[in-house]
């Protein structure tokens, strides 16, 4: 896996907004952490974590798993189009990436947690 953290000049602007991220939780993120914190998956999982020039919401480092939990501006155009060029350089660094809207992780938290445990058999 082709990890690696931010760029010099941008790192302490994504380290900020991350710590600030990791602060204030959307309630779907929130409610995603509850059930993958502490390895109940046998994973490990960081949030709000740097990779490249992005911060992803949830990344299993070890599996290459990159959770996103998407509110609804991620259904407008212009950013479904930014949120592909990060999958793509993201996926270009060996990471696979499972993305969730937040009334999945709402409102069906079981079907998302199996998608999460179906991509680690």
């Amino acid at each position: 896996m082709d990890y690696r953290t931010a760029s010099p000049d941008r790192y302490e602007i994504l380290k900020a907004f991350a710590q600030e991220n990791r602060k204030n939780p959307t309630l779907a993120e929130q409610e995603l952490w509850k059930s993958i914190d502490r390895k109940q998956l046998g994973v490990r999982f960081l949030r709000q974590h740097i990779i490249g020039d992005y911060i992803v919401d949830f990344v299993s480092r070890e599996q290459g798993l990159i959770i996103e939990v998407d509110g609804a501006y991620h259904a407008e155009l212009e950013q479904q189009e930014r949120d592909e060029l990060r999958a793509q350089e993201l996926e270009r660094m060996g990471f696979h990436i499972l993305r969730f809207t937040n009334k999945e992780v709402l409102f069906d938290i079981d079907n998302v947690l199996q998608q999460i445990e179906d991509y680690f058999k």
